[in-house]
């Protein structure tokens, strides 16, 4: 396989909705996703493993059960395994997400926003 460029604005630009998300690329067991997200997702966490978002645009808050953590562009956090949080922003994000292959964007919760396989772009 030969290495290519992602550009990422390219990528962003062909999302349908306030929320998408894509795989862009896999790195060893692992897929870079893009979001792109308006408004208040789920209680949620994912048991076997962390999570990390890195915010490109926009702010995101996320919320924990005991504070809240304000993300704004040129940001990351790092999710530990099995942390209840929710993604939420009224504003709107763009950021990327890594996490292992395969894991559900809804982590142990199932509900209208759980997508039952995440696409490639």
């Amino acid at each position: 396989m030969i290495p290519s460029k992602i550009n990422f604005s390219e990528k962003f630009s062909k999302l349908p909705d306030d929320y998408s998300v894509r795989i862009v690329a896999k790195m060893n067991d692992y897929e870079i996703k893009i979001v792109k997200f308006k408004g208040e997702f789920v209680w949620h966490s994912h048991p076997d493993t962390d999570e990390t978002f890195i915010i490109l645009d926009g702010k995101m808050i996320m919320y924990f059960r005991d504070k809240l953590v304000e993300l704004n562009s040129g940001e990351m956090i790092v999710i530990p395994k099995g942390v209840e949080h929710k993604p939420t922003s009224r504003e709107g994000y763009k950021a990327i997400l890594i996490e292992p292959e395969g894991v559900p964007n809804t982590g142990d919760v199932k509900s209208e926003m759980t997508i039952k396989q995440i696409e490639w772009i």
